[in-house]
């Protein structure tokens, strides 16, 4: 694989990180499909999910009614084997509501692997640790 390919997959896999905190904060559950693979396993403190039917069922429940997120991911990794990917971020998530203050805000550090498919990258197994939390 040349170098030049070698970087679009290291890429296109970091890109999955902002595809999804753009998913999730315009609440596009039904997308998805877009970021996991069919058969993702999410693990994260609230939950452990398998399968995208699982997971975008879960995000549709788990929206509360008036609140909103931002979700910024830093200090992205990723490691490139094949037609596998290992990739680590740090994500932060503040919960406000429309012109008012973080009332809640997250730091977590998330591992995952990332198949190639047909339709691009995708996450096919992603686990979530809480680093801290602060407010409600």
């Amino acid at each position: 694989m040349s170098a030049a390919a070698r970087i679009a997959d290291r890429v296109e896999i970091a890109e999955l990180f902002a595809r999804l905190a753009n998913l999730l904060d315009e609440c596009r559950h039904d997308e998805a499909h877009t970021v996991y693979a069919d058969d993702i396993v999410v693990r994260s403190p609230r939950a452990e999910l398998r399968g995208i039917d699982e997971v975008t069922a879960y995000l549709k429940r788990s929206q509360v009614a008036g609140d909103r997120t931002q979700h910024t991911h830093g200090d992205v990794l990723v490691e490139v084997d094949g037609d596998r990917a290992k990739a680590t971020a740090n994500q932060l998530t503040h919960f406000y509501r429309d012109g008012e203050p973080p009332h809640r805000r997250s730091g977590l550090r998330v591992a995952c692997e990332a198949v190639r498919t047909p339709a691009g990258w995708r996450f096919d197994d992603m686990r979530i640790t809480l680093a801290w939390t602060d407010g409600k």
